[in-house]
């Protein structure tokens, strides 16, 4: 492997251009992305509404944890993948960012693989556990759970990680437009497969094969991407002896776990919410289910930011760049916490009739349930927005503990059992106020962890406190 140097435009954006305009050109293009990315997930559930069924939507709901776990998959080797890159291209080893990338995409396309296997083999004890044990809901789950996971799982794995791959090189526009072409054809081909090709009573299956084909087709924009921009990106598939030196492939993987347990933390959360509701009744799981889907609007634009400056964020703490690592961080979190503030307006205010477009009328009861339970939902908007990007920070420096506990705070060690304590207290709407409580919980630990981290470890290093000064920010 030849000795490699970082293109002058790399480099200008990761130490000279001013820190707002590298901010928003590595975050623009990844909130959009992730934006595009609940779009189109919300696609189905728009669609499936259409039918009227709440058997349908409970279908869809019970199968997003397991189809979001692959999202985990990918952040493990992604988030880690990219917080290396990014600081092994802060040091000028330009050559281990490359053994990073490797490792990256073999790892996430063998367990992704093991993943599949194992829903495929054990497709029915699955659903029961996700909340599917209904029988009208878990024959509906058994169709698109085969086809978005078994059939397409890897695809729709490995084009997250190469969206993170992708971004730690400063390319954000390009890593965020595979992205968008999946979330485009998916939204473009609901509809196609649901209504005109397939016959009536097929909108599961349909729904499925349009996000599993959207994801194979973006797949392969990625493979074309790499292929024509060879000469503009880090690109390897090659693993020997020296990626697993010095620690390199340990690394990723020690990064990456609280960024995989973070996702699938959440999953296990959410289907613990559906399995609850579904014993309150079928009206109030699908109403669950749309309210949680309309509060990813929120979460994705704070993911996008936080994603798409981690690279930055890498780099200039590598560098020693601390006073332009700190301020990208702060910028970013200001941003995530105008667009989750937003957000929480709108739906408070408008809850209702957003929760309408997806379910049609309320005979049943689930459009009254899916505007509650969006209200509060919301709420923890603001909390959350502080708590990712300081997660995200964590992972960006090489600081996996903190980000692990604070992974674990959001979803897992509080919600949870507030989860089964707030449902006798209150009940039914208890369940549901567990959210926010554990967003401003993991709030303010995250940001005495980032004050105590800042205080030992944000001066600059390398001799740049002195460049710090004439730098134009």
């Amino acid at each position: 492997m030849g000795p490699m140097k970082m293109k002058d435009t790399d480099r200008e954006l990761f130490e000279t251009k001013s820190v707002w305009a590298a901010v928003l050109s590595l975050a623009i293009p990844s909130v959009i992305g992730q934006l595009i990315l609940v779009i189109y997930n919300m696609a189905d559930t728009f669609f499936v509404g259409l039918a009227g069924d709440d058997s349908m939507l409970a279908a869809v709901t019970v199968c997003m944890p397991a189809f979001m776990f692959l999202s985990a998959i990918s952040n493990l080797f992604g988030v880690g993948g990219s917080s290396v890159m990014g600081r092994e291209m802060g040091k000028g080893r330009y050559d281990r960012a490359k053994l990073a990338f490797s490792f990256s995409v073999w790892g996430c396309l063998i367990v992704s693989a093991l993943y599949c296997l194992f829903v495929f083999l054990f497709q029915d004890a699955f659903l029961n556990l996700l909340g599917g044990s209904d029988a009208s809901v878990h024959e509906l789950a058994d169709d698109y759970l085969l086809i978005t996971v078994v059939i397409f799982g890897i695809p729709t794995a490995l084009n997250t990680l190469f969206s993170h791959l992708i971004r730690a090189q400063g390319k954000s526009l390009m890593a965020s437009t595979g992205v968008v072409i999946g979330g485009v054809l998916n939204i473009v081909l609901d509809p196609l497969f649901m209504f005109v090709i397939l016959p009536k009573g097929e909108a599961i299956t349909g729904a499925a094969i349009a996000t599993g084909l959207s994801n194979f087709i973006a797949l392969l924009y990625y493979v074309a991407a790499f292929i024509f921009a060879r000469k503009k990106v880090y690109f390897s598939l090659k693993i020997g002896k020296e990626t697993f030196q010095n620690k390199l492939a340990l690394n990723v993987v020690t990064i990456g776990i609280p960024a995989c347990l973070m996702t699938l933390c959440e999953n296990i959360s959410y289907a613990i919410l559906d399995s609850l509701m579904s014993q309150v009744s079928l009206p109030a799981q699908a109403g669950v289910g749309v309210a949680k889907k309309i509060n990813m609007f929120a979460h994705s634009a704070v993911r996008g930011v936080a994603q798409g400056i981690l690279p930055l964020i890498a780099y200039n703490k590598a560098s020693g760049n601390r006073s332009r690592m700190k301020k990208a961080v702060y910028t970013g979190m200001g941003i995530s916490l105008v667009l989750a503030g937003l957000s929480m307006v709108v739906n408070l205010i408008w809850a209702r009739p957003i929760t309408s477009i997806f379910i049609q009328n309320d005979e049943s009861g689930s459009l009254s349930y899916g505007a509650a339970f969006l209200r509060i939902f919301c709420i923890g908007a603001p909390f959350s927005a502080i708590a990712y990007m300081i997660i995200s920070f964590f992972q960006a420096v090489g600081c996996p503990y903190r980000s692990l506990l604070l992974a674990l705070l959001r979803k897992g060690i509080i919600d949870i059992p507030l989860m089964f304590l707030l449902q006798y207290a209150i009940p039914i709407y208890g369940i549901v106020w567990a959210t926010p409580i554990a967003d401003a919980t993991c709030c303010l630990v995250s940001i005495v962890l980032f004050a105590h981290y800042l205080k030992k470890h944000g001066h600059d290093k390398y001799g740049y406190a002195a460049k710090a000064k004439s730098q134009i920010h």
